[in-house]
């Protein structure tokens, strides 16, 4: 398989699983009177979550795969080591915890 071929690959994978968020997603925002932002914080925390999650296992199988070089690795890892800390200092400024952010899949189980 070609690189193209792979790229190609991964951004099937990729819409698939976006497929699935927004199935498992609510039509609706509940946002209650006394703390709207806390509805809408959370709804789009889990979406970045989500994306987040993806763009780490998409990182390491690129990574197993042996297609980046050295250099690619050591920006992609601190890339994702910065939207880590950003999605936590957020998580923080917002009141939520990881379990907040659980999203039920249904029958493809809770996103971490």
């Amino acid at each position: 398989m070609n690189e193209a071929q792979g790229v190609r690959t991964e951004l099937e994978a990729l819409g698939r699983e976006l497929a699935e968020l927004r199935a498992a997603l609510p039509e609706r925002v509940v946002v209650g009177p006394d703390d709207p932002e806390s509805g809408l914080a959370k709804l789009v925390l889990t979406v970045l979550e989500f994306v987040r999650e993806v763009l780490e296992h998409q990182a390491v199988s690129r990574m197993e795969s042996g297609s980046l070089t050295e250099e690619e690795v050591e920006r992609l890892g601190l890339a994702l080591f910065r939207l880590r800390e950003r999605m936590e200092h957020l998580k923080e400024t917002f009141g939520l915890t990881d379990e907040d952010l659980r999203l039920d899949l249904g029958p493809l189980g809770r996103l971490r």
